[in-house]
């Protein structure tokens, strides 16, 4: 399965990378593919260079990721970025969402009486995007049918191993988990920077 993940420039380095490690280590379940609205090298906000291709040539059918980062910021507003996502969802077989990533998916209005959290800084920025989502101040990260979403950075991490387990084993994400020596929090209710 892709996992097509929508670069921008200013995202986190984290965001993505973080999860990236870890879909990595199931290279016969998934396929890595990285995107960006017109392709070519985007820059995440630590500096880190990406070369991606143009969103023309997704293959719609797979897993639809979305990081955060200070880019997104402009790219609620930007109609064309968000009208690409939404088009884009409706075909996902999963949607996952790091930190403000999520605030680009409720900007679709997909997200709408669905359960989702986000970073718990950018918290009222991000649920500003769309106040008729579930938003729990509280989640390290929430599952409501097939969006993932997660709290900030880091975050991403604990998603994705709580993904692998659900459409896995959580025996798999237990041992993806040793062998980066990433100590899971495997709760996802277990949020140590909650709002609340």
């Amino acid at each position: 399965m892709d996992v097509n993940i929508m670069l921008f420039n200013d995202f986190e380095t984290l965001d993505v990378f973080g999860p990236v490690e870890i879909m990595g280590r199931l290279m016969d379940s998934y396929n890595i593919k990285f995107f960006s609205m017109t392709g070519g090298i985007i820059r995440s906000k630590q500096g880190v260079l990406v070369v991606s291709e143009s969103f023309e040539s997704i293959d719609p059918k797979g897993i639809l990721f979305i990081p955060g980062g200070f880019g997104t910021r402009a790219l609620v507003e930007d109609e064309e970025y968000i009208k690409t996502i939404k088009e884009l969802d409706k075909s996902s077989t999963y949607t996952l969402t790091v930190c403000t990533g999520t605030a680009l998916l409720a900007k679709t209005g997909h997200l709408k009486g669905k359960i989702a959290t986000t970073n718990k800084i950018a918290f009222d920025w991000v649920s500003s995007q769309d106040r008729d989502v579930l938003w729990q101040k509280s989640a390290r990260w929430c599952v409501d049918g097939k969006y993932y979403t997660s709290s900030g950075v880091s975050a991403g991490m604990d998603m994705t191993l709580g993904f692998v387990s659900d459409t896995h084993s959580r025996e798999e994400a237990l041992k993806i988990a040793n062998h980066i020596e990433y100590i899971w929090n495997e709760d996802m209710n277990n949020d140590p920077f909650s709002v609340e």
